[in-house]
């Protein structure tokens, strides 16, 4: 395969290609970087390929149907990505290779400016109305117009889907959400976990705010989501903190995100987040000087914390696989996930993590008390061994990419 022309591109980069945009232009490939400057981060200098902040207009109110404000939204950042593009070509640059996430737009018009390039597209999530994430959570019920909405709401995975090349998932069962002649089309490469940075440290510590510091040796139960929200289940988690504490006098909670909504609707009125909203309903039973809220950590905080984890505790409604499980599996945090799907792709009860049903409080509780009175040190090891097997970066997910490539070139 010779060098090639890449474009990555991506809202939020380097979003699910962090990995993957530096790899190639170490493989000596010219690699151009898309994403909208406003959320753009990185600073161009210090990276092995050139990032590009495209202009993103500001969004209006739209007076047509509420199922299309999503996808006009998505139409118009279409055409910012055109308006780029188009420079690009103008300066010369001809890509053989597009890799992309539609979900916001970006990925419509490429064909149009570049008609030849492959294409690979990143398919994350298919919305449906049935055995996914929407009518999962009676505490949030949803309407047959919001079941009708969602058909609309694919629409950029759908042009994606006729215009792509190759597409990839990062998991089995978020590939099994598209439709079903589509699903052959659709690789499964996840894209990775540094092992080499994420692993177990038994020296490790994290300082609280207040100057504490905390070891291997103290009980700390972690729970760590983007943003505090019922999709990762911080309400059910919230409901059996009282007596998690009750339960165990000495162990330190801490809980990692912000307060914003990523997924679903808003916390009710007059909440302003859901933290506060949970708060409010089970506060006054806390020992809050054993809760500790850091909302999002620099990332190698984040890694200490994972690894003087002594449990790790992940929800997730039937949707998108967080990388922090991952994470904390890869630290040799032992892990007490949801039994929804997409955990359960990952984790063998008793064997490399636990189970417990999602709304199923009592069983929450009285699993994470019995494993942090167990010797867990199997089970760590052999989560560890699952991410080093069949998740890691250089082991897996880039040696995936590399024979994708060689099919495609």
């Amino acid at each position: 395969m010779n060098n090639l022309n890449v474009l990555i591109i991506h809202q939020n980069f380097p979003g699910q290609f962090r990995h993957l945009a530096p790899w190639l232009a170490d493989q000596g490939h010219k690699v151009v970087c898309l994403g909208d400057k406003h959320n753009i981060r990185a600073s161009a200098s210090n990276l092995p390929f050139r990032l590009i902040g495209y202009n993103a207009r500001t969004d209006t109110r739209s007076k047509s149907h509420h199922y299309i404000h999503s996808f006009e939204r998505a139409v118009r950042r279409g055409q910012d990505v055109t308006q780029a593009c188009i420079k690009l070509r103008n300066k010369g640059f001809q890509p053989d290779l597009i890799v992309g996430h539609p979900a916001w737009g970006e990925m419509l018009f490429l064909r149009d400016i570049f008609p030849n390039p492959k294409i690979v597209t990143y398919f994350e999530y298919f919305y449906r109305a049935h055995g996914g994430d929407v009518n999962f959570d009676a505490e949030f019920p949803s309407t047959l117009d919001t079941h009708l909405k969602l058909r609309i709401r694919n629409s950029t995975q759908l042009h994606a889907l006729s215009d792509c090349n190759v597409g990839v998932s990062p998991t089995e069962w978020q590939r099994s959400t598209y439709p079903k002649h589509e699903q052959a089309r659709i690789r499964v490469i996840h894209e990775g976990v540094d092992t080499n940075d994420l692993k177990p440290n038994s020296a490790a510590e994290f300082r609280l705010s207040d100057g504490r510091i905390l070891t291997r040796k103290e009980q700390v139960v972690t729970f760590i989501s983007r943003n505090l929200e019922p999709y990762r289940g911080f309400h059910i988690f919230m409901r059996a903190l009282p007596e998690l504490q009750r339960r165990l006098p000495l162990a330190h909670f801490i809980i990692v995100g912000a307060d914003g909504v990523s997924y679903g609707r808003p916390p009710s009125s007059p909440h302003q987040s859901y933290r506060e909203q949970l708060l409010a309903e089970v506060g006054a039973n806390l020992d809050i000087t054993r809760v500790h809220f850091t909302g999002r950590l620099p990332y190698a905080y984040f890694v200490d914390l994972l690894q003087v984890s002594k449990l790790h505790v992940y929800l997730t409604y039937p949707f998108v696989l967080s990388w922090s499980m991952l994470e904390a599996m890869a630290c040799g945090a032992p892990v007490l996930g949801s039994a929804t799907p997409p955990v359960c792709e990952l984790i063998e009860d008793g064997i490399n993590g636990f189970l417990f049903d999602f709304f199923d409080q009592k069983q929450l509780i009285e699993k994470a008390v019995k494993i942090l009175a167990e010797d867990t040190t199997n089970v760590r090891a052999a989560a560890r061994c699952k991410i080093e097997q069949e998740y890691s970066i250089r082991s897996n997910s880039l040696p995936a990419y590399r024979s994708l490539l060689d099919e495609l070139f």
